[in-house]
Formats: structure tokens, C-alpha cells, sequence
């Protein structure tokens, strides 16, 4: 007599079911045709222009050499990347510091309310708004003949370029590169604010803490890397610009990028063909240090306030 038993002693384990080897690779193989855009993108625009730097900068008539990268340490070179420096640094904390202000304040409205929707759908346009377009709105603005240059001048007798044409050199660029790295701290900070939990601040007040002791113990420090991530984002946009301080400094060349351009557009010293190339080169080292500690800073960010 064949005795039935039931229970979970007769319950066998089931296989998992593997797809055949052969559909594994079909899918891997589609995935990563997936991504052969961004990769053609990258070769193109990233990749190849950087080695055609890099291998330029060591190159001269007679093969290699490293007389470009020695005339990195000329004066003038010298003088453009140290103003380079100021400028994008800054920017960089004005942009931040009045960037987080604002973000926190998005932080704290209503969540999808409209005011969070118009002003971070501005920021992520007016991020982008740059070039000759924002050169042209700030001389049609606060230029020689601007309208408010002429209001203040005719109606309040205030002539803002009493002391000089300050538009159309480095304390311009100050001015006009902080118009657009405000709205790009407040796109790279706000997730980070949107991160920290109410639930902490309700734990520090029911234990006795003052708002103060909440932002310098628990939101400040979770804050920081996220701060001073974004801060190193916004050194290297405003190092690596170029447009905006091409259409509005006419004369001179106070910062790299408009070296490097003097260097391949006018006549170059014999020997020094690829001087411009080297330039370049130290600029990508220098976004390269600075995106390094960007990205790290990004990878703690994440373990605290993923």
C-alpha cells in the first residue's frame, strides 16, 4: 500500500530556469549597441581632440620636444593661468554660497509646487545661457550704451564706469560668468538637499538640540562633500569657458583660453608652433585634478545621503 505523504519535507527545490547561452549574449550584445552613441560621442569630442593636445604639446619640427611644455612657465603663460584660477575660484564660491541659498529655499517650499517647477526650469535653461548671447545681453544691459548704464547716468547721475571700463576686463568676467554658475549650484545642490530627511532634524529637537547644533552635527557635515563637489563643478565650468570671454574682452588675453587663442590664430614665436596645444594640455590636466575630486566627493555623497 503506497502510503501519500504531504508536508514540506516532500517539497523539492526548483531549478531556476537559465536562459539558453546563447539569448544571454543576443541581449548583451543589444545592450551594448545601446550605448555605441555615447561612445562615438566621447571618441570624437573627448577622446581624440585630447590626444591630438597631448601628442601636439611634445611635438615640433624636428619630432619630439619639450620646449612647448617649457615655455609653460613664461610670464605671460604664467600670469593667464593665475588669473584663470581667480576667476573660476571666485565664481565658483560666489556661484555656490548664493546657489545653496537659493536651493535650500526650493528645498524647504512645497514639493511640485510652481514656485520649485518655474524657478528650477529657469535654472536649467539659464545654466546653458552663455557664449556671445549672454555677452551681447550683458553690454545691451550694463554696457558703454546699456539702458541701465544710461537710466543710472541720465536719472541718477551715477556713472558706473567712473573708474574705468570694468565690463570688458577681469572684474566683468566675474560678474557675467556669476550669472549662469548660480542656477548650475542650484541644479547640482538641490538633490543633495532634497536628501537630508526631516525625520533627522525631529531626532535632533526631541533630544534637546538647537537648530544651530543640527546644521554644524548632522546636516552640515552631510552636507559638505556635496558643497564642495559642487563648488569643484563650478571651477571647472567657469575654467574651461571660452565663449563669452571671447565676444566680450576685445583686447588682451587675461585668461587661458583666450591664449590659447592668440596662439593659433596670430603669428607664433619659430619653435613654439604647439605652444598653444601645450596650453591646452595644462588646462586638461587642471579640469582633470579638479573632476578627480569632484567624482569623490560625488562617491561619499552618495553613501550618506543614498
Amino acid at each position: 500500500m503506497a502510503t501519500v505523504l504531504d508536508g514540506p519535507e516532500l517539497a523539492a527545490p526548483v531549478p531556476p530556469v537559465r536562459a539558453p547561452r546563447g539569448r544571454l549574449r543576443l541581449n548583451q550584445v543589444r545592450s551594448l549597441l545601446g550605448t555605441l552613441p555615447f561612445f562615438a560621442y566621447v571618441t570624437i569630442f573627448l577622446i581624440i581632440p585630447t590626444l591630438v593636445v597631448a601628442i601636439g604639446a611634445f611635438a615640433g619640427d624636428g619630432g619630439f620636444t619639450l620646449a612647448n611644455v617649457t615655455a609653460l612657465g613664461d610670464s605671460y603663460v604664467l600670469d593667464a593661468f593665475g588669473r584663470s584660477i581667480l576667476l573660476s575660484a571666485v565664481t565658483a564660491l560666489i556661484g555656490a554660497v548664493l546657489g545653496a541659498v537659493l536651493a535650500y529655499a526650493l528645498a524647504t517650499a512645497k514639493p511640485g509646487g510652481l514656485l520649485r517647477r518655474v524657478v528650477t526650469a529657469a535654472s536649467g535653461v539659464l545654466a546653458q545661457f552663455g557664449g556671445v548671447t549672454l555677452a551681447f545681453a550683458f553690454i545691451a544691459t550694463v554696457g558703454l550704451s546699456g539702458f541701465v548704464t544710461v537710466f543710472l547716468r541720465d536719472q541718477l547721475g551715477t556713472d558706473i564706469y567712473s573708474g574705468g571700463v570694468w565690463l570688458f576686463e577681469l572684474p566683468g568676467l566675474v560678474l557675467v560668468y556669476t550669472y549662469f554658475q548660480i542656477p548650475l549650484m542650484v541644479i547640482v545642490f538641490l538633490p543633495a538637499l532634497d536628501g537630508i530627511r526631516p525625520q533627522w532634524r525631529e531626532a535632533t529637537e526631541s533630544l534637546g538640540g538647537s537648530t544651530w547644533q543640527y546644521w554644524t552635527k548632522v546636516a552640515g557635515p552631510l552636507l559638505a562633500p556635496a558643497f564642495l563637489g559642487s563648488t569643484l563643478l563650478l571651477f571647472a565650468n567657469a575654467f574651461s569657458a571660452y565663449a563669452t570671454a571671447a565676444a566680450l574682452v576685445s583686447q588682451g588675453n587675461p585668461i587661458v583660453p583666450l591664449q590659447i587663442r592668440s596662439a593659433l590664430t596670430s603669428e607664433v614665436v619659430l619653435g613654439q608652433q604647439n605652444l598653444g596645444k601645450a596650453m591646452a594640455l595644462g588646462m586638461v590636466v587642471v579640469v582633470a585634478v579638479v573632476m578627480t575630486l569632484y567624482a569623490l566627493l560625488q562617491k561619499r555623497t552618495a553613501r550618506w545621503l543614498g
